[in-house]
């Protein structure tokens, strides 16, 4: 088990602050902080709160996980590694030629 948890369905007025001083009645927050949209610098709904040991973050879970808070019912679990980018694609230029107004 890990410390750190994502917070999900967070009202769009929920700060930083705010989930840190929910989460210190559980255990010691590590850090805390709401995800925000870089293009229009609102709230997108969810963070993550690294709590100080796996003990205060599964107490955590159990207690705010379906916790109304702010008028919605919290998703608390352990926050998962983000996946790689990796894998296919590419966004290379292929066949076509495109306008390089010269010769291959």
């Amino acid at each position: 088990m890990g410390r750190k948890l994502y917070v999900g369905n967070l009202s769009y007025d929920v700060k930083g602050q705010d989930l840190e001083q929910l989460f210190s009645e559980h255990g010691t927050v590590d850090s805390a902080s709401v995800i925000m949209d870089r293009d229009t610098g609102r709230s997108k709904g969810f963070g993550f709160v690294e709590m100080s040991s796996d003990d205060e973050a599964r107490s955590a879970i159990s207690a705010l996980d379906g916790h109304d808070f702010q008028g919605r019912a919290l998703k608390v679990n352990e926050a998962k590694p983000k996946a790689s980018m990796g894998g296919g694609g590419g966004g290379g230029h292929r066949g076509g030629g495109g306008s390089r107004g010269g010769r291959w």
